[in-house]
């Protein structure tokens, strides 16, 4: 029972929310932050779908220079998982990997190369199971 909550956005700002669960998510396993896939996997017509980040049940975030789907403890700056920290201060945080796994809950995705209208981004194509 794989399921996804998959926020996707275009460079206009627009945004929609996806859940994809079982059959359907199982083209998303094993890919990795910075992939392109093509957009009917997330119920699109036509065009791409670049994976930019995402975080698992428990909120962590998922950082791209990360390899694999572990958890880890890194020594970072102010980052991906890491904010408000003053000028020089580094913190020891917990984040995922770049792999998307079972664990991943949330994926945020980005629309590229495309030629829908605007409103598309709003309304799913329609699929039959």
């Amino acid at each position: 029972m794989v399921e996804f909550k998959v926020v996707i956005s275009d460079s206009k700002g627009n945004s929609a929310s996806r859940e994809i669960k079982d059959k359907s998510a199982q083209p998303i396993l094993g890919s990795k932050i910075g992939d392109v896939m093509d957009s009917s996997v997330f119920g699109f017509q036509d065009g791409k779908i670049k994976i930019t980040g995402g975080s698992d049940k428990s909120g962590t975030p998922m950082r791209s220079d990360l390899h694999g789907g572990v958890k880890k403890y890194i020594l970072m700056t102010s980052s991906v998982g890491a904010r408000n920290l003053d000028p020089g201060e580094r913190k020891r945080k917990l984040v995922r990997g770049n792999l998307i796994t079972e664990e991943i809950y949330q994926l945020n995705c980005q629309l590229i190369d495309t030629n829908l209208p605007e409103k598309e981004i709003a309304e799913p194509a329609k699929t039959t199971q």
